[in-house]
């Protein structure tokens, strides 16, 4: 089996239990640093499925950024080529925008755990079939996408409503970061300290999502380590 190419879009992306989850399903891992000027786009023939992640960026900065336009293009080849995709966060707003549909900001932000509504096609998806109505997600953005033409909605918010869409038969876009376990989490509100005022800037304060992490992460983490295992299943049903 072709390892699994993840995508860094930002430099405190650990990428959680992702790794770990893909590495006990048998896959390995391979990492592009997409904001590394240095490093240039890998060959998708030489991975089975790719998994783009989150940033501190949307793509509104994309003429400031040229990475965005980067894995935007590793994003159409991968739906020209079939390979299977996940896009977490910025990388479901990523593939919505590689597909011409509308990215821009929200009308709130989200932080925290907020809870997801699925949609009837989520009940026999390969990937999101696990989730139930009303399961808590962990969310952190600003940005919203609408789905392209002729995606399948997949889940909703009761704040922000287009949360999860598939294209085609092998692309996901998820806006919540079902990547995060503790460490990460911890790591990313301590790193956000440094700069700005949570509670000021997105309504929680840290102490806030830290309790609700500790009512809702457990539950979390076991979902996302299932959608991983789901996806290394379709990359293996792929025949990559």
């Amino acid at each position: 089996m072709k390892p699994i190419l993840f995508v860094r879009c930002d430099a405190v992306d650990t990428f959680g239990l992702a790794e770990s989850a893909v590495r006990a399903e048998g896959a390995d891992v391979r990492v592009w640093d997409s904001q590394d000027p240095g490093s240039g786009r890998p060959e998708l023939s030489d991975v089975g499925g790719v998994v783009l992640f989150g940033s501190t960026y949307n793509v509104e900065h994309a003429d400031q950024q040229p990475f965005i336009k980067e894995v935007r293009e590793l994003t159409l080849e991968s739906i020209d080529r079939a390979t299977p995709f996940l896009g977490v966060c910025f990388g479901a707003q990523v593939l919505a925008w590689a597909l011409r549909a509308e990215v821009g900001k929200a009308p709130a932000r989200e932080v925290g755990f907020e809870p997801v509504r699925l949609e009837p096609a989520a009940k026999t998806d390969p990937l999101l079939a696990h989730y139930r109505d009303g399961d808590m997600v962990f969310q952190w953005h600003m940005d919203t996408f609408e789905p392209p033409a002729g995606a399948t909605m997949l889940a909703t918010g009761d704040r922000i409503r287009n949360q999860a869409f598939k294209v085609d038969e092998r692309a996901w876009g998820v806006q919540w970061h079902l990547e995060i376990d503790r460490p990460e989490l911890e790591y990313w509100l301590e790193t956000f300290s440094a700069e700005g005022d949570l509670a000021t800037e997105w309504g929680k304060s840290n102490e806030d999502v830290v309790a609700e992490a500790d009512t809702f992460l457990t539950a979390h983490e076991e979902k996302g380590r299932e959608l991983f295992a789901r996806f290394i299943g379709v990359v293996r049903e792929s025949g990559d």
